[in-house]
């Protein structure tokens, strides 16, 4: 069964273009294999393939290596990716944001949802607009020049890089938690034993960062499905097995933390930056992607809105921002569940690093030898892991950086952007109400955008504050 499952996740596996960044973020996958480009980056040539799925024919065009291939991917091959693409570190504190916003704030992680959906199916339209465009910066392109390009790819790397942060916080609380009782002290520094586990790890994960081929490990990707499946089921299982007791009322409304939780449940739904990439991973796209986006979405939603109501009524006030941290520590379904979302981060930095890696690589002069590229690239993702390491360390408060991401960037990736490049695209051929709708969406959008950020923002300068002034 997990051999069909890693096949059909690893179905979105193909190479990069030297302008065509494939990302995701929070725990979905970054399905990156260097395989069919392996040649052109070793001979140190420009990669001009049009790379996707199946029945690759390679064809030497003089200044690179073209590969023509075959879209074969099947509707519920989509829908696996794109449930894979969107479940993952969001989902861990839908219970805490479902808890703190009231029960009716459930309409607002379902309509974010519904939008998700929408929004999915202006890209498919925008993509149907002109095949050139095979990545969401594409379409920014194509929407808006050079600019819309720019500030497209701009968000997308602050989304990952942002998010990479949130990982790592998600990573250092909880392997203290899963190693409690474990004391580590190193006499020449002031850190804490969560600190210095916290670094161990990282320390674990930064040879990934040099590898050249990240096919070996790609089968990781397949992992955040089933890490999300496994936590969904565990906070379930607290109850079957009587660690919790299942009466804690929700309170219904508090309308003044509307605007920090809504960052929580935006940065759930915010996988937009790979639709493109599965879009063009399907056969005949047009016709079938607006259905994958409504049967992901609707299976997405009921799991996300089932788990935040079993976290917020098993454990009331005292739910965690990760929900993994409120499941009592006894269990065994408890231990696996932490120790799931330990090993998630450390194997996404490299996955999530590799377009950032090809970017660079691409930059470099010819004239540089395989080796020193790869020196250069090595040492520039580390660099990067070991600010990511201290900014995680420096803020360590998931919730309002995970938030803060979502108000600020997942929200123009998954809302604003994509009903601004439809509207302007086509511009003239979009019905009144569709005009109305999506000049309300970019304006709902834009508002929770500012309102969330700026909730979240002082939210997190008041931790630090109490941090520093303790």
């Amino acid at each position: 069964m997990w051999e069909k499952i890693s096949k059909s996740i690893g179905d979105l596996l193909h190479s990069l273009q030297p302008n065509r960044v494939r990302e995701t973020v929070h725990g979905a996958n970054l399905d990156v294999q260097w395989g069919s480009c392996h040649v052109c980056l070793e001979g140190s040539r420009l990669c001009m393939c049009d790379h996707s799925i199946k029945g690759s024919k390679v064809v030497e065009n003089g200044t690179g290596i073209e590969h023509h291939v075959e879209a074969n991917g099947s509707f519920a091959h989509a829908v696996l990716n794109m449930i894979g693409m969107l479940i993952g570190l969001g989902q861990l504190s839908t219970p805490y944001a479902l808890e703190n916003g009231g029960w009716a704030s459930v309409f607002l992680l379902i309509g974010l949802g519904i939008i998700g959906a929408y929004t999915s199916h202006l890209l498919g339209k925008c993509l149907d607009k002109n095949p050139k465009s095979r990545s969401y910066a594409d379409i920014g392109q194509h929407a808006f020049g050079t600019k819309g390009k720019v500030l497209a790819t701009t968000f997308i790397y602050m989304e990952i890089f942002m998010a990479l942060v949130s990982y790592t916080i998600s990573l250092h609380d909880n392997l203290f938690t899963v190693l409690s009782g474990l004391q580590i002290k190193v006499l020449w520094a002031k850190l804490s034993t969560s600190q210095l586990l916290t670094i161990m790890a990282v320390l674990v994960a930064l040879p990934s960062l040099w590898l050249r081929n990240l096919s070996s490990i790609s089968f990781l990707s397949s992992g955040g499905i089933f890490m999300s499946l496994l936590i969904f089921v565990s906070v379930a299982c607290t109850a079957i097995f009587g660690g919790v007791k299942s009466y804690h009322r929700i309170p219904a409304l508090h309308l003044h933390k509307i605007p920090a939780i809504s960052g929580l449940y935006i940065f759930s739904y915010a996988g937009h930056i790979v639709f493109p990439d599965l879009y063009t991973a399907m056969k005949n796209p047009s016709r079938s992607f607006t259905k994958v986006s409504i049967v992901s979405f609707t299976l997405v939603i009921a799991l996300y809105t089932a788990l935040a109501f079993m976290g917020a009524t098993f454990f009331g006030a005292e739910v965690n921002p990760q929900i993994t941290l409120s499941m009592p520590k006894h269990l065994i379904v408890t231990k696996i569940a932490l120790w799931a979302t330990v090993l998630t981060p450390m194997t996404k930095y490299a996955l999530e690093f590799a377009p950032v890696a090809i970017q660079l690589e691409h930059k470099l002069p010819n004239s540089m030898s395989s080796r020193a590229k790869m020196i250069t690239r090595g040492s520039a993702g580390s660099c990067l892991l070991l600010l990511i390491l201290a900014l995680a360390l420096s803020v360590p408060y998931f919730e309002y950086v995970l938030s803060l991401t979502g108000s600020l960037v997942s929200v123009g990736i998954s809302i604003t952007f994509p009903c601004a490049f439809y509207t302007k695209i086509c511009w003239g051929q979009i019905s009144k109400p569709a005009m109305v709708l999506n000049f309300s969406l970019i304006a709902f959008g834009t508002l929770l955008g500012v309102f969330g950020t700026i909730s979240s923002s002082k939210l997190l300068v008041q931790s630090l504050r109490k941090a520093h002034s303790a």
